[in-house]
């Protein structure tokens, strides 16, 4: 229901001789069209076993949630949410292009180095860890012209091998996990910023009353070495 009006239908609970709060969204005019439906209304109320109904007319959605007082309204608070995402089909495309410009370059003639991708993770075969390396700065040229954040990386250690080869795995992080999580929940709370925070699965709802409290979180969360890219999006008023 973002982006639509969401209040109190014109009808008093009292007279349905029940408390209970009802939302609705607009769709066309509400003044011409109340007093049609609000026997359908009422039926609807005295029968409700779902939580959302659909009527015809303005009224689209009616959610029953809870006991509300007389005079009460529900208020919507402007949130978002705090992600790190990944495009999976750039990193691909960005593999592609690494391997392609190591296969066609002079320096690399006759070697069989590459790189290969298995979901996340990235390994990167070559001769030596320092043809790992300018095969690891290829990759990451690559991302980064694909638009794809290289801080998301999470390099291992170079292992080389007995006949002389090396190799090294990348993973490709995406998601907040729960220490981060937590983590970027204490910072906020820390600078006692008038917002609430909530964990939903692997991202963060940020809400408050004000836009500029957003503002002052994102700004935060900015400035803050959480060693991971944080995107912004989701925002609702």
């Amino acid at each position: 229901m973002a982006g639509v009006e969401v209040g109190l239908i014109g009808i008093d609970p009292m007279t349905l001789g029940v408390d209970q709060k009802i939302h609705w969204a607009s769709d066309g005019d509400p003044n011409g069209r109340k007093e049609k439906h609000k026997s359908e209304l009422r039926e609807k109320w005295h029968n409700r076993s779902n939580s959302t109904v659909v009527v015809s007319g303005f009224v689209r959605r009616i959610v029953w949630s809870g006991e509300l007082k007389r005079g009460e309204t529900q208020q919507i608070m402007p949130s978002f949410d705090v992600v790190s995402r990944v495009d999976w089909h750039e990193v691909a495309n960005a593999v592609d292009q690494a391997n392609r410009e190591v296969r066609n370059r002079f320096d690399f003639k006759g070697s069989d180095a590459r790189v290969e991708q298995a979901e996340s993770c990235l390994t990167i075969h070559a001769d030596d860890e320092y043809r790992v390396g300018q095969v690891r700065d290829i990759l990451e040229s690559r991302l980064a012209k694909r638009g794809v954040d290289i801080g998301c990386l999470a390099a291992a250690k170079v292992r080389e091998s007995s006949g002389g080869k090396a190799q090294q795995q990348i993973t490709v992080r995406a998601g907040i996990d729960s220490d981060l999580a937590r983590s970027l929940v204490k910072t906020i709370k820390a600078n006692k910023l008038k917002v609430q925070t909530a964990i939903q699965a692997d991202q963060l709802r940020v809400s408050g009353k004000k836009r500029d409290d957003l503002q002052s979180v994102i700004a935060l969360l900015d400035e803050e070495k959480v060693g991971l890219p944080l995107q912004y999006v989701n925002f609702r008023d």
